[in-house]
């Protein structure tokens, strides 16, 4: 049985693990291994879930950390692996913003969430109030991986990651949300991820592209 500040030194290590997934991303060309890393990254996301849980004895956290774990870890790199296969896009070759720059903004962006939520954490007396930092600095990475990359499905990742830094965030500032709203997003989240797949199809059909950058001029 763990003591609780021995839970909340795995907490931590976790969270950390979930930003190592973050900038991993970052890091990436090739699409699949996007998918590979957000998965992992949602898998290390439902252990801290499950980990509160057992630490807190708020029993529904254990029904997020495990739909988390079964939609974001599983079903959902699925669904972006059959995109990806479809479309036979491999490698994101063309950026916004090179790797090593992106990098270097995402560092900045890390020292930015931590000096915003300092003050919070020190007013905190939740076992999970230091994950508060990390879970703004891989929303801010998400709203950066949305910006800096071209191929629909990387934007879909961005946007998944941002999904999973707020559910990170409610889990470090009040053990979670109410079950029926983490039930609602995470259904959302799954049916955004099934239409993106199929709309993201229907732009390679139509366009022979999911370059977004290609798009602008385009009436129709």
């Amino acid at each position: 049985m763990f003591r609780p500040d021995t839970g909340s030194q795995f907490v931590n290590i976790f969270s950390m693990l979930l930003l190592v997934t973050t900038f991993a991303i970052v890091s990436q060309r090739r699409l699949s291994a996007c998918v590979d890393l957000f998965a992992l990254q949602s898998l290390f996301l439902g252990l801290i879930a499950a980990l509160v849980a057992y630490l807190t004895g708020i029993h529904h956290i254990y029904v997020a950390a495990l739909l988390t774990i079964v939609i974001k870890a599983l079903i959902i790199p699925l669904i972006l692996k059959k995109v990806i296969e479809h479309l036979n896009v491999k490698r994101e070759l063309v950026l916004n913003i090179n790797i090593p720059v992106s990098l270097l903004i995402c560092g900045a962006l890390v020292i930015l969430a931590f000096s915003l939520t300092q003050p919070l954490i020190s007013l905190g007396f939740l076992l999970t109030k230091d994950s508060l930092a990390v879970a703004l600095a891989i929303i801010l990475i998400g709203f950066f991986t949305m910006i800096s990359r071209k191929k629909a499905v990387s934007q879909v990742i961005g946007f998944l990651v941002i999904e999973n830094g707020i559910f990170l965030g409610a889990i470090a500032a009040a053990y979670g949300m109410p079950l029926i709203v983490e039930l609602g997003i995470l259904f959302d989240v799954l049916v955004a991820s099934i239409i993106t797949g199929i709309f993201t199809n229907r732009i390679q059909d139509a366009f022979d592209t999911i370059d977004v950058s290609q798009f602008k001029g385009k009436k129709e």
